[in-house]
């Protein structure tokens, strides 16, 4: 098992994105984020789609998922908005520390 992962999710405008990777960043859920505009494809209840959304990505501990989960469900403006979490199976130590001392509250 991995100690980090990458969490996604994705809101329908560049201000709700900014909004929830602001709350998680802030409340130490998660270290950073990135958002960029996508072109999703999709199924959403039982009919095929396709649209621009703004894609959150957000770096987080595996301790600290379970509260980066329950916040981004919480704040966002969807009803069921996906959120999926992938290990980081390698990365730079120095990056790794970054995110362990981020949400721990000891990166100033």
């Amino acid at each position: 098992m991995t100690d980090y992962v990458q969490v996604s999710t994705a809101t329908e405008t560049e201000d709700q994105a900014v909004a929830l990777a602001g709350g998680a960043v802030q409340k130490r859920l998660a270290a950073g984020a990135q958002i960029a505009k996508v072109r999703s494809v999709f199924w959403h209840l039982g009919e095929y789609g396709t649209g621009e959304e703004w894609q959150i990505l957000l770096k987080t501990t595996t301790d600290r998922y379970p509260e980066l989960e329950a916040y981004l469900l919480e704040a966002h403006p969807w009803d069921n908005p996906e959120v999926c979490a992938v290990p980081i199976v390698a990365g730079a130590e120095r990056c790794k520390e970054w995110i362990r001392d981020s949400v721990n509250g000891s990166e100033s």
